[in-house]
Formats: C-alpha cells, sequence, structure tokens
C-alpha cells in the first residue's frame, strides 16, 4: 500500500547521500554532485518531491566528513530560505550494513539545523537482502538470514562495529552518550499497528530504532511519520534506501530495456573500484565472459611510481579492447594494502580514485556504456571523472543499480547511459547480468 498524503501537503525530502547510491530504489529525480546555494534552490524547486545530495563523505576522514556535512547544511539552510519551502524531511542516508560516520553526520546536521524531535536509524535494503526484526539488523547471506555483525562488514578497516542489535550498536558508536536502554524501538508489532501517537510524543532529539521486514511495514511508517511532521514534528533519518521508496512514493519503476540507450551499440567500459568479498566475486564471473577483457590496475605500485604511469597504461588498454569490439573492465588489484590507521587508508583511497577518474576522463570517446562498480567509484565517477553537477535518475537496470545519463552536450561523452553499482549488492552473477543487459547478450 502506498504512502496517500496529498501532494500539496506533502514535504521537499531532502537525502544528504555519504555515497552515491542511495537513490537505488527511486527514479526520476536529481542527484547533485555540487552543493552551492543555487544548485540547492533549483533541486528543491524542481518538481519531483525527493533529491539527492551526493556528499561522498563515507570517503572522508571523520573530521573532514563532519566539516562537510556542516556545510552542506549551511547552504541548504539559505537555499531554503530563497526557495520558500518550510515543510521538509532531512535524511542523512547511508549504508544498509551499518557502515559510515554516525553520529558524526546526525550529529552536524542537528549542529546546523537543530531543533529535531528525534533521530531514526532505518537501516532495512529489501532489494539488497538486508532487513531489521526485533531491532537486530540481518543480512541474508546465501538465503541465510545473518545477524550484520557477523558478516564481512562489521570488519571493515574504518567503520567496524561489534553490534547488530541496533540499540547496542547506538550505544558503541555514541560511546555511551546513548545508553541503549534510552533508544526508542519501533518493532514490527509497533509499526503494522501504527505508530503516529508515539512519534508525537517525542522531544529532543530522541534516538529511534525501526524494525522492517517488507515495503509496506516502510509504507506504514512513512506515513505516520509524514503524518506527525504535518502537526509541526521535526525528525532527522539516518537511513538506508528502502524507507525512501516509501516516502517518495514515486510509483512503479520505469524502466524496462536499457539497451536501446546503449550509444551506437558499441562496446562500453566497467571501472571496479569495490573491495568487499561480493564485488570480488562479481568480477571474477564477469571476467569469465569472452566479450570483455580485464585491466589491472596494481595500486601498490601507487606508492612508488607516479599515478599518471598507471592512467596512461590504462587507457593505452582499454583504447585496443575497444578497438578489438570488446569491453573493458577496468578494476584495482584485489589484496587490500594494509596502513598503520583509518586516516592513512583513506588518503591513499583518494589517491586510488583520482587514479581511476583520470582514466575515466580518457575512455574512448565513443564507449556505448559505463557500469561502476562500488559506491564511492561511483560518486566520483560522476562528480570527477564525468564532471556532472547534476544528473537525472533515470531508475534502476537491476534491483538496487541505478541508471544515469549524461546530457546532450557534455564534452565528451554525450548521452552516455552510466549504471551506478553498490559494491554490496547483488548475487555473483549480477555485475555480469547487467553487462549483458547492456550488450544485448
Amino acid at each position: 500500500m502506498a504512502v496517500s498524503t496529498p501532494l500539496a501537503n506533502r514535504p521537499k525530502i531532502i537525502v544528504l547521500d555519504d555515497d552515491p547510491t542511495g537513490s537505488q530504489t527511486v527514479h526520476s529525480c536529481l542527484l547533485l554532485t555540487q552543493w552551492d546555494v543555487p544548485t540547492l534552490v533549483t533541486a528543491l524547486q524542481d518538481a519531483v518531491d525527493i533529491f539527492f545530495v551526493l556528499t561522498n563523505t563515507r570517503a572522508l576522514t571523520p573530521v573532514d566528513a563532519a566539516d562537510r556535512t556542516r556545510a552542506v547544511c549551511r547552504n541548504l539552510k539559505q537555499a531554503l530560505a530563497e526557495a520558500q519551502v518550510e515543510n521538509f524531511l532531512l535524511v542523512s542516508r547511508s549504508d544498509s550494513t551499518l557502515r559510515g560516520h554516525y553520529p558524526i553526520e546526525t550529529d552536524a546536521i542537528a549542529a546546523e539545523l537543530g531543533n529535531f524531535d528525534a533521530h531514526f536509524l532505518i537501516p532495512a535494503f529489501f532489494d539488497g537482502g538486508r532487513f531489521t526484526k526485533d531491532s537486530i539488523h540481518y543480512l541474508v547471506v546465501k538465503g541465510v538470514p545473518t545477524p550484520v555483525h557477523e558478516t564481512e562488514f562489521a570488519r571493515d578497516s574504518v567503520f567496524a562495529y561489534s553490534h547488530s542489535y541496533l540499540p547496542d550498536y547506538v550505544a558503541e558508536k555514541t560511546q555511551g552518550k546513548i545508553p541503549a536502554d534510552q533508544v526508542e524501538r519501533f518493532t514490527l508489532a509497533n509499526v503494522r499497528s501504527g505508530s503516529l501517537e508515539r512519534l508525537l510524543t517525542l522531544t529532543n532529539n530522541r534516538c529511534g530504532v525501526v524494525d522492517g521486514e517488507t515495503q509496506s511495514d516502510f509504507d506504514r511508517f512513512a506515513a505516520d511519520l509524514l503524518a506527525a511532521a504535518q502537526q509541526g514534528k521535526r525528525f532527522l533519518l539516518r537511513s538506508a534506501a528502502s524507507i525512501l521508496t516509501s516516502l517518495a512514493n514515486l510509483g512503479p519503476q520505469p524502466i524496462q530495456d536499457m539497451r536501446q540507450m546503449v550509444r551506437n551499440l558499441q562496446p562500453g567500459a566497467v571501472i571496479v573500484g569495490s573491495h568487499v568479498q561480493k564485488t570480488t566475486a562479481q568480477l571474477h564471473k564477469l571476467l569469465e565472459l569472452s566479450t570483455v577483457v580485464g585491466v589491472e590496475i596494481e595500486v601498490d605500485r601507487l606508492l612508488t611510481t607516479e599515478p599518471k604511469i598507471l592512467v596512461a597504461e590504462a587507457v593505452h588498454q582499454a583504447q585496443q579492447i575497444f578497438d578489438s569490439g570488446k569491453t573493458s573492465v577496468i578494476y584495482t588489484s584485489r589484496k587490500e594494502l594494509q596502513f598503520p590507521d583509518a586516516a592513512t587508508r583513506l588518503q591513499f583511497g583518494i589517491t586510488v580514485s583520482e587514479t581511476l577518474m583520470a582514466i575515466v576522463q580518457q575512455l574512448p570517446v565513443n564507449i556505448g556504456f559505463l557500469i561502476s562498480k562500488g559506491g564511492i567509484t561511483s560518486n566520483d565517477v560522476l562528480s570527477h571523472g564525468l564532471e556532472l553537477p547534476t544528473v537525472r535518475l533515470l531508475g534502476q537496470i537491476l534491483a538496487g543499480c541505478s541508471v544515469v545519463q549524461t546530457a546532450a552536450d557534455h564534452p565528451r561523452y554525450p548521452l552516455l547511459p552510466v549504471v551506478l553499482f553498490p559494491g554490496n549488492v547483488g548475487d555473483d552473477h549480477a555485475v555480469a547480468e547487467v553487462y549483458r543487459r547492456l550488450a544485448g547478450m
């Protein structure tokens, strides 16, 4: 059942997305890679009720993530005034496997925009097999619901955590500033029976965690959330993508066949930056196809070699592969290097991304399509590789995998379809399946 809030009363839904994959369950809206006031005003005045500001903060240090979030919010405050928008709902969109700068980003938002009655953790992402029950967050691994703290994502070298029970996760991440027993739990029973009355009682930025097993659960909770907002309550969401489907209420996905968008039905290019095990398995399946050729970027060489040398080598190989009628798969070496601390690792990650983006800027001009694998990689492809200040989201080619298209006047790649493929989405064959759909196989 869809949210039925009257259109005239619906708030503008503003999503600060820590990588560009939070839009993976909606369509037709704007994605912003810059957040100057005029660009924000344009988005606030857009006909579609939801838009995404791609902050890419998951790739930053905690200090830089907080600074960027504050800067966005300061500009947003001015843009809201200029656009005369008073009715809005703010979402800090992050990872459905609980990685990201929490509570750093929500604290920064509250410091700039303030006076929230509550903030909610809503990490379920149904298309990716992530759901929350009894306040425990699960990831379906090979058909088995697994508490996320038992998965590889909990051992992330930057965002590690120890708990799947969300109140304990909140206590862990806030270092006890929000004790587990002070977290409001909205269980499935609460969500399905209705939460409006309870939502109206929340004050002083109370922390809440929300269960969800199906989209209908979130349809009900979103309706209650919007109804409370219409009565003057101010809420901040820290969520994955699925709650946005219910909030945006955009209707069915419009994209069916992507093949007709491929430029001149030419071979494309695939950029793979994500290092999670799921991506590596998908990469191996993709490279088994006879119509693709791998181009490995040995990232350890960046410790001793000028990046421009690796870029020149990769660009030369990509051109040769394209000329042979095949698609190049440009991927970073799979062995993750060890660093003394998270800040050093993040800085090296920036160097790797800059190398990949220099390659994107010099791919064959006639490529038919581009697939970007990895959230941070996809953000950089849009903002740096393709230099797109804004882009319209068309929809999804596969559950959880968004498609955008460059403008007709893009200086190098006009009307290029681009797939934004999160690192942690899909089975082992998913990237190969997306490639096949684009390649007409």
